[in-house]
């Protein structure tokens, strides 16, 4: 799983203005899963199935 900084320099994710993460792929807004456990954030496009993680 590839982390979401190393995803937006390799142009596999955009972010806009408002700091919302898209897939460029999909053209479609990313969803968190979010586990207390853990120290990342999964972030998670709906439509191609692809998954990020994000450190906090």
């Amino acid at each position: 799983m590839k982390s979401v900084r190393k995803a937006l320099r390799d142009g596999e994710l955009t972010k806009d203005t408002y700091d919302r993460v898209t897939c460029v792929e999909c053209d479609t807004p990313l969803q968190t899963r979010d586990d207390p456990d853990e120290i990342a954030t999964v972030r998670i496009c709906s439509d191609c199935e692809g998954t990020w993680k994000e450190i906090r």
